[in-house]
């Protein structure tokens, strides 16, 4: 399975946005410029990530994006699915009912064996997405890079986007 480039863009935005001072947006060109991102491409992500009440937006002068909720309210699992949707990465099409002895009264999403694999695949994964917050994150950047809030807060302030 891969996902989307705008799961990864969307990750960094809101841990970027998690060390900007409360109270203070940031515009999508200025996300963008960060990582050099094209700013109509991420700025999509982050009306995802608005609709799905992880960010808020503002408009206006000092208008852009900011976390609507608390770090430690945000997991992985929350931007991962505001970006790429809710669905289970395997879709059975049950093609074991074509196949020989396929009975077209069976439900193959529930008696196949390869639907019940990816099936249990899908929950762990999203059992370990949801088990982890942006605050998560965030500790074990700033335990490793401890520079890194003041580094983006200067590098956000200085963007002329």
């Amino acid at each position: 399975m891969r996902m989307s480039e705008g799961v990864e863009w969307a990750l960094h935005s809101c841990l970027n946005l998690s060390w900007v001072d409360s109270g203070r947006a940031v515009t999508a060109a200025k996300l963008a410029a960060f990582y050099e991102l094209p700013a109509a491409y991420l700025n999509k992500q982050l009306q995802a990530l608005t609709r799905a009440g992880i960010l808020s937006s503002s408009s206006g002068p000092r208008g852009g994006f900011q976390l609507a909720r608390s770090p430690a309210a945000i997991t992985l699992l929350d931007i991962v699915t505001a970006i790429e949707g809710p669905d289970e990465a395997f879709r059975c099409d049950e093609i074991l009912r074509q196949g020989p002895g396929g009975d077209p009264e069976t439900d193959y999403r529930q008696t196949c064996l390869i639907s019940q694999g990816m099936r249990r695949a899908d929950i762990a994964w999203r059992r370990e997405l949801a088990a982890q917050t942006l605050a998560d994150i965030k500790s074990s950047v700033e335990q490793k890079f401890p520079a890194a809030p003041l580094s983006t807060r200067n590098r956000l302030a200085a963007l002329r986007a």
